[in-house]
């Protein structure tokens, strides 16, 4: 039971990520080109802020 939702989160997280290199792949090489002028700082916000909501969404829904 508890691998099942493991795999299904990581198949749902694999369908979203793959969302925009499949519809506007050109937009996507944009984005993250962008992304790479970042600095360390900015990335690493971006990556707590989404850990964060992750969390907070899991503690919610669980």
């Amino acid at each position: 039971m508890v691998l099942d939702v493991w795999l299904l989160a990581l198949g749902l997280m694999l369908v979203l990520e793959g969302l925009l290199p499949m519809v506007a792949p050109s937009r996507w090489r944009h984005l993250f080109t962008q992304m790479l002028q970042l600095h360390d700082g900015q990335i690493r916000f971006f990556g707590v802020f989404m850990v964060l909501a992750g969390l907070a969404l899991v503690w919610w829904i669980g």
